[in-house]
């Protein structure tokens, strides 16, 4: 792979990863529809990293505030204790959360990985998904603010992104759904997804780390570690200014720009593969 193509896939990482479009699908089907070599492990691993980068970075201050509350402390020092205590327990909402997606990925993530992963099924995946997000950003009642969470929006939008495992899902698009279906505000619902996701990305950069030093180690990586460098920048990068634009979007409007696109890439994906499948 050239410097170019992962440039170019890193891009389409740090965008896809926040919008509710699925990265998964977009980096299976860029290499698929452009006859690109697959990018292989250690290039999987350098985009996460990267989007892991730009989701702590952006959310640093939440997060330290939401860590050293839940664990006991107060922040900042002058903060009134009711705003502390809402902290702590969004602190542990945010761990509850990670836990659906944690086990699914550790039972699942290689039989998923192996037989999942075709363009008929991210096809159907974008437009089923495309669908709920329509009729969830339908609703009306979109009051609900991130200070009024519960545990049921941590189980329930927890066990959505769980669901994200399934290629062509989409972990913003399934879990910003689903609080939209709990009245959040669409801010609201975003920001909720958003700190839940760093997290399952730590866990999943962390799970897969070791497997590429170990082949870095044996000679196996084929991507340069230059390459791989300026990847994790660039996705970081664009990760960052993607996240601010998606939260100011959609303070004034709807997702339906967002639902067009995935119902139009999952027609076209569904017609390139029984097309290509035909001849």
């Amino acid at each position: 792979m050239s410097l170019l193509h992962a440039i170019i896939l890193a891009l389409v990482q740090a965008f896809t990863e926040f919008l509710p479009v699925s990265s998964t699908a977009h980096l299976i089907l860029f290499p698929w529809l452009l006859g690109w070599p697959d990018p292989g492990l250690a290039f999987d691993v350098a985009l996460h990293a990267g989007t892991l980068l730009a989701v702590i970075l952006y959310f640093f201050k939440d997060w330290l505030t939401l860590i050293v509350c839940g664990l006991g402390g107060k922040y900042p020092a002058n903060a009134p204790a009711e705003e502390v205590s809402q902290h702590r327990r969004m602190f542990w909402f945010m761990v509850v959360g990670t836990i659906p997606a944690a086990i699914l990925g550790k039972l699942f993530h290689h039989q998923i990985e192996d037989t999942l992963r075709t363009p008929v099924i991210i096809g159907i995946s974008l437009i089923v998904v495309g669908l709920l997000m329509w009729a969830a950003d339908s609703l009306s009642g979109l009051t609900r603010k991130l200070e009024q969470s519960n545990w049921g929006d941590a189980i329930g939008i927890g066990a959505a992104q769980a669901v994200a495992l399934w290629p062509g899902v989409s972990r913003s698009g399934i879990t910003i759904t689903t609080g939209l279906f709990r009245k959040f505000t669409r801010e609201a619902a975003t920001r909720f997804s958003f700190l839940l996701s760093a997290p399952v990305i730590a866990g999943a950069v962390a799970s897969e780390f070791p497997k590429l030093l170990k082949l870095h180690k044996a000679g196996g990586l084929e991507l340069p570690l230059s390459t791989l460098f300026i990847s994790v920048l660039v996705s970081g990068i664009a990760g960052y200014f993607v996240i601010a634009f998606f939260i100011k979007f959609l303070q004034t409007r709807t997702l339906r720009i967002f639902v067009i696109y995935r119902l139009l890439l999952g027609l076209l994906v569904l017609f390139l593969a029984f097309y290509r499948g035909a001849h």
